[in-house]
């Protein structure tokens, strides 16, 4: 999938748990770990908007486009 979240390392820079995150932004950790799996298949404003209100970060800063036609292929 060439959308890569990138949630954990915002988690990460903040040394906050999943479960603190999950609870501040309103969504189930099981949730939470479809999104940061790359299982999600689509994220409401919302949703967004409430994930960068708690980490104090821009939508760039957890979502990441990769292109995967430039992806070497092993």
């Amino acid at each position: 999938m060439p959308i890569v979240v990138r949630i954990d390392v915002e988690l990460a820079k903040r040394k906050m748990s999943v479960g603190e995150f999950a609870e501040r932004v309103g969504l189930t950790p099981a949730n939470v770990a479809v999104l940061k799996n790359g299982r999600a298949k689509a994220v409401r404003f919302s949703t967004l908007e409430a994930m960068c209100r708690t980490l104090g970060c821009q939508p760039g800063d957890l979502l990441e486009w990769v292109d995967e036609s430039s992806t070497p292929t092993g």
